[in-house]
């Protein structure tokens, strides 16, 4: 990964700074980015992305969500229609909509590592309870909140999910999720990292204490630097999107970046620039800045 573009330099800069590079890709993570608080896409938003793909760029969800929850964005696939999701454990082709989703690229959590990591989080944090996300199946401990919006398919201790012969043990595990009821959320990823280290990719999106648990080196920035690289799109070219953790290292590695109105601090310290809240339409805002300086002779 490169270096934040927005560090301070020794180095006397320009005081005429050289034009920007016209975007090729626009990368947006969805809620509490793209989506108002109230899940919905607002028209101007509508008009923004489609304004964009008519312009010749390319627009990607960058999610956390899995394939299965992006009917919120389903009607407003444009043009190649693909998503990353499970923070960059799955590249997900939209066209047909919801459940109709065709898995394009998919980078595993592999069993030994999640067992590991849940093995190591359970010592450093007693009271963590898990749930394991796989590409079309969802399942989780007895005592994990009801913290999502679906019925899990199997109740088991996560060590039996994760088993050789456990209910969809022929389907990747796309990521684990932790939770714990007590912990500051940032301090509990903290803990989770230094405890976990390379076995896996630990990050988190949400406000509660809620981990997730990806394979060693896949999140949102390294899945969009494969699909970028596929088109021949330099990091430069792309303007990226975000508001919480999970969207750190996206926002640092694309060329212009932006952190939300309402984004955590540490993603407003990654970005290199900073739009106005969700509720206020701040990727539409930008977009159409955008797209008005393209048009500018």
């Amino acid at each position: 990964m490169r270096e934040n573009d927005a560090v301070t330099s020794a180095t006397r800069q320009p005081e005429t700074p050289a034009p920007a590079i016209p975007p090729r890709l626009i990368a947006t993570d969805l809620d509490g980015t793209l989506l108002r608080d109230d899940k919905s896409v607002s028209p101007r938003t509508v008009a923004a992305l489609a304004a964009a793909e008519e312009a010749g760029i390319e627009v990607f969800f960058v999610t956390g969500r899995p394939a299965r929850w992006m009917d919120v964005v389903s009607d407003h696939v444009h043009g190649h229609g693909l998503a990353i999701c499970g923070n960059g454990a799955a590249v997900v082709d939209l066209h047909g909509g919801p459940g109709t989703h065709r898995f394009v690229k998919v980078r595993e959590l592999a069993r030994e590592n999640a067992v590991d990591a849940v093995r190591l989080l359970r010592d450093a944090a007693p009271g963590t309870v898990y749930a394991v996300e796989q590409t079309y199946g969802f399942h989780q401990e007895p005592d994990y909140p009801k913290l999502h919006m679906e019925i899990p398919d199997t109740l088991a201790p996560a060590e039996r999910l994760l088993a050789p012969d456990a209910p969809g043990a022929g389907e990747p595990v796309l990521k684990i999720l932790a939770y714990h009821p007590t912990l500051d959320p940032d301090a509990f990823l903290t803990l989770a990292r230094l405890a976990i280290g390379e076995r896996a990719n630990v990050t988190r999106s949400s406000p509660s204490a809620l981990l997730e648990i990806s394979g060693p080196g896949v999140s949102k920035a390294s899945t969009l630097a494969l699909c970028c690289a596929d088109r021949g799109i330099s990091h430069e070219e792309v303007v990226a999107f975000g508001d919480m953790p999970n969207d750190v290292e996206m926002l640092t590695w694309a060329g212009r970046s932006y952190a939300m109105g309402n984004a955590h601090p540490d993603v407003i310290a990654a970005a290199s620039g900073r739009t106005v809240a969700n509720n206020d339409d701040g990727v539409a805002v930008v977009i159409e800045r955008l797209l008005a300086e393209r048009d500018t002779p």
